[in-house]
């Protein structure tokens, strides 16, 4: 009786992790270079009371063991921003934080007040060698090459810090949307990058509120399997009683 009731919890709570995911998924959406959650479930099969016989009754229950992030680029959307650049293909910008270099696909870039290249959360751009990016009152034409490389009318100010990693999945999400990792950055040779553009986050929609219904439908399924198992006991006890 119990062992019902326990993989019934466990189906539960499983879908109910999932449901966080697909949440957050539909959340970002609209967050530019953003990379949707998936969850990995496996079958955690238990002996049974004479289980250990050859035809002995096995218990099923479900574990959710990770999740993985889809690291599928998203579409690349034009802005008309001269600031504003998308890496097409692998690599990650390397931005400057009060906490360390952290990493991102989002290339919505702005200038600050010190003339200084950002992030739209005002994080210092990273250039090769981990140098920031600044620009003159004098600058006014902005040009970002294909490797990556930012001029003006005045001359080159440096090249983006383009950089990847072994394993993307090893990358965890902190605060803004920004990446770290315990991995040591390698320098892309030659990036890809694209001007007056910025890759858009890669979850669709659709699939996702999909996938939310999908959830919804097997979390009530497991609800009603437990209050099925729940008025089953009741009667038992009842009837014993009697």
């Amino acid at each position: 009786m119990e062992n019902t009731i326990t993989i019934g919890l466990t189906r539960q709570g499983t879908l109910q992790r999932q449901m966080d995911i697909v949440a957050n998924n539909i959340a970002n959406m609209n967050t530019d270079g953003f990379k949707a959650e998936r969850m990995m479930f496996v079958e955690h099969l238990v002996r049974s009371r004479g289980g250990e016989r050859i035809l002995g009754e096995k218990l099923a229950y479900v574990r959710d063991v990770a999740s993985w992030r889809d690291t599928s680029e998203g579409a690349l959307e034009p802005t008309g921003n001269p600031l504003d650049v998308a890496i097409h293909g692998e690599g990650f910008f390397a931005v400057e934080t009060p906490t360390g270099e952290r990493y991102t696909r989002n290339g919505r870039f702005t200038v600050n007040e010190a003339g200084q290249l950002v992030t739209s959360d005002g994080f210092g751009v990273l250039a090769e060698g981990g140098a920031p990016i600044f620009f003159s009152p004098a600058d006014k034409k902005i040009s970002i090459a294909g490797d990556g490389t930012v001029s003006t009318e005045n001359g080159p100010l440096g090249r983006l810090r383009v950089v990847n990693f072994p394993s993307g999945q090893n990358m965890e999400i902190i605060a803004g949307g920004l990446l770290t990792t315990d991995q040591p950055p390698e320098d892309v040779a030659s990036p890809r990058i694209v001007q007056g553009m910025v890759e858009s986050s890669n979850v669709q929609g659709v699939v996702e509120m999909t996938r939310m219904i999908h959830v919804h439908r097997a979390y009530d399924g497991a609800r009603r399997l437990l209050q099925g198992e729940h008025d089953r006991i009741r009667k038992m006890v009842e009837e014993y009683a009697r």
